[in-house]
């Protein structure tokens, strides 16, 4: 069984767990039954054990935060242009809760939900679950999820599973804040795509799928991330910097790769998901004065899919299942 303490009650008194997988010789993750968050990763570099997401310490931070730190993000991860689609000829309308728009799940998403542990059969394994009733938050159909997480020596294995008794949008990914050691500017990162999606007001995708190549978005040669200035490129304006959602290469090798400044430990995360959004936590320290830098990697279905007839399907239909895989591997460089 995995180790489990007690992290504190929500403010409406109801008792919130942290569930610790793997060993101390290996990769260690600590998952909270609040929001499936993602509260610790860490692994042995150089004779110490280092973390390598960005955490908090009080479960009250997680219940105010806005920035979404390590939760599981939906049932719609990312954004749906003024929370409002169509399925069949009827249109339907979600809570807007960024800028006129719908993100991440809206104000109470998965992320702001009690889950409750299904098994736990060894230390290095559990399952969490969560229904979302029809009409949270605007969406049509009862909706159950299902989290699955197996830890390995070196890597996580993310496994997040649903079914519906409605037709309803579904697009699940996890969102930590990655800091393999030192400042965020200066990892460096790989991304295998050929394309991404610019994006209008409010980060909406505007329909387009363009070439990376000439662009401050072309991440497929591993570079130091310092980001570009503003006036480097239109579609860095937007977002005050790159909070953009890449479209991965056929074949890719991963979705991305992170490197520490240090050169000292390397995160290769492959997904199941078309995409990519890479956010650089460039507004991370207004809502979290303190916690550091970070950046977040979240693989999973395109933005505002409902919208756009050219995106990959995002509506989950009854009798259908929705899968989607994550994997963090991460290996060290020894000194020299």
């Amino acid at each position: 069984m995995p180790q489990v303490r007690h992290f504190g009650h929500l403010a409406d008194g109801r008792s919130v767990e942290a569930i610790t997988l793997g060993g101390p010789a290996g990769l260690q993750a600590e998952v909270l039954t609040y929001g499936a968050i993602l509260h610790g990763l860490s692994f042995p570099v150089g004779g110490l054990r280092r973390e390598l997401i960005l955490r908090m310490e009080e479960l009250g931070h997680y219940e105010r935060d806005a920035a979404y730190v390590g939760p599981v993000v939906g049932r719609f991860a990312n954004r749906i242009a003024a929370g409002r689609f169509a399925i069949d000829g009827r249109s339907h309308q979600l809570t807007r809760n960024e800028r006129g728009n719908h993100l991440h799940g809206g104000a109470q998403g998965t992320g702001k939900r009690l889950w409750r542990v299904l098994d736990a059969p060894s230390d290095s394994q559990v399952r969490l679950g969560l229904q979302s009733p029809a009409g949270e938050e605007g969406y049509p159909g009862t909706l159950d999820i299902t989290l699955a997480l197996t830890i390995l020596p070196d890597a996580l294995r993310v496994s997040l599973a649903a079914h519906t008794d409605a037709p309803t949008p579904v697009n699940l990914t996890w969102h930590p804040y990655f800091n393999l050691g030192g400042s965020a500017a200066a990892h460096w990162l790989r991304i295998p795509a050929s394309y991404y999606l610019p994006v209008g007001p409010g980060l909406i995708p505007t329909g387009e799928i363009a070439p990376v190549e000439g662009t401050p978005f072309d991440f497929r040669v591993g570079r130091r991330l310092a980001p570009p200035p503003l006036h480097m490129h239109p579609q860095l304006s937007p977002g005050g910097g790159y909070d953009h959602c890449w479209v991965l290469d056929a074949g890719a090798d991963c979705h991305c790769e992170l490197r520490s400044p240090q050169d000292d430990v390397t995160l290769k995360l492959s997904a199941s998901g078309p995409g990519l959004q890479f956010y650089g936590g460039q507004f991370l320290s207004q809502t979290h004065p303190g916690i550091g830098s970070g950046l977040a990697l979240e693989p999973q279905g395109l933005p505002d899919a409902p919208n756009h007839p050219n995106f990959p399907d995002a509506i989950l239909r009854p009798g259908s299942s929705y899968h989607a895989s994550i994997e963090y591997r991460v290996s060290t460089t020894p000194p020299g």
